[in-house]
């Protein structure tokens, strides 16, 4: 197979995560016969430095001309000022707006061998293998907004079209199908018209995936649920607000923020790969961030943009099996123990494809 992808590194420690990823598909591509071709381009905090813009035309010309989209990270404390006319985040909304990537896929598994690292009790973590679905283009994120006169009052407004909802819960019931066969759908019924809405749409598309159970969870609940029975869970579909939230939450489960990969994809194959984590600028240039969340997000590129099942699980056994090796970033080795580099990571990653 032939394929070309645009490699955007961003901000912080997105270049060192960035380019493992890239090692990792380089690898995928000699070990099974294809030809994969990278492109960089400027997004995030780097780019309003060099351009004045978080996502620049050029970036999104590169990108229209590309089967796929690896992204590290964006931001950092440099341009944290919510009140700034250009933030990097706004290339993040611009370019899930421009290519309509409306679901996201957050996986979240617990690794037996890195239980010890969360917060719950072991036996609490047993069997918990997750899939976030979130709504990504709609919602309060890309709804209307304005701050009033002086800022003393403003408003930001959760919007939903029956065929916004009707979509990401399909993806959602598809997901399930091909694993446990149970949706959990969370919303604010009780409370928000927008997620009533959600509520019923959700409950309509249901009708047409019989072999799938259909759960409810106000928001409320599902973040008591998610720390107590997780292991409940199969595939959770969220909007935007709530989908971003839950995840990050669920995120703890794993370890570490920076075992976890994710995919944002429109109706097509095209899609976006990036880890959840942010830019960890205090990290940035030590080789201490934990490249797995990116490794990952390329296995995502190989499964649902290039249709390669067997090279997206080559990668991802390569992963638990470093682990199981011992091998141990920083944010995951015991706090009394020893680590070793994003490089050493990577490479042991590498050595298992």
């Amino acid at each position: 197979m032939n394929a070309k992808i645009l490699v955007l590194p961003g901000d912080g420690i997105g270049p060192e995560v960035i380019a493992k990823s890239v090692a990792v598909l380089e690898k995928v591509a000699a070990k099974f016969g294809h030809n994969f071709s990278f492109e960089e381009a400027l997004m995030g905090g780097i780019a309003i430095d060099k351009t004045g813009n978080p996502l620049p035309e050029e970036t999104l010309r590169q990108a229209e001309q590309t089967d796929a989209i690896l992204l590290g990270a964006v931001g950092g404390p440099k341009w944290d000022n919510p009140t700034a006319p250009v933030r990097p985040e706004q290339g993040l909304l611009g370019i899930r707006r421009h290519f309509g990537l409306f679901a996201n896929l957050r996986p979240v598994k617990v690794y037996p061998v890195l239980a010890e690292h969360a917060p719950l009790r072991r036996e609490l973590l047993e069997g918990v293998d997750m899939l976030f679905v979130r709504e990504l283009t709609g919602g309060i994120y890309f709804g209307s907004r304005q701050e009033q006169g002086d800022g003393d009052s403003a408003y930001d407004t959760m919007l939903y079209s029956t065929d916004e909802v009707k979509r990401v819960a399909d993806v959602a019931f598809r997901a399930a199908q091909g694993r446990r066969k149970k949706v959990t759908s969370i919303d604010k019924a009780n409370v928000l018209a927008a997620m009533r809405l959600w509520r019923r749409t959700v409950v309509e598309v249901h009708e047409d995936y019989s072999d799938v159970a259909l759960e409810h969870l106000l928001v409320d609940a599902a973040t008591m649920h998610l720390l107590t029975r997780p292991s409940s869970f199969d595939v959770i579909v969220a909007g935007n607000m709530f989908g971003d939230i839950l995840s990050d939450e669920a995120s703890v489960l794993a370890g570490s923020l920076g075992m976890l990969p994710s995919a944002s994809l429109r109706s097509d194959t095209f899609g976006l790969y990036e880890p959840i984590h942010g830019s960890a600028p205090d990290i940035a240039g030590q080789g201490k961030a934990n490249p797995t969340g990116t490794i990952l997000s390329a296995a995502l590129l190989l499964r649902y943009s290039l249709q390669l099942e067997d090279e997206a699980q080559a990668v991802e056994q390569a992963v638990e099996q470093t682990l199981a090796d011992g091998a141990r970033t920083a944010d995951i080795a015991p706090k009394s123990g020893s680590y070793i580099s994003t490089d050493e990571f990577a490479d042991t990653v590498l050595s298992h494809i």
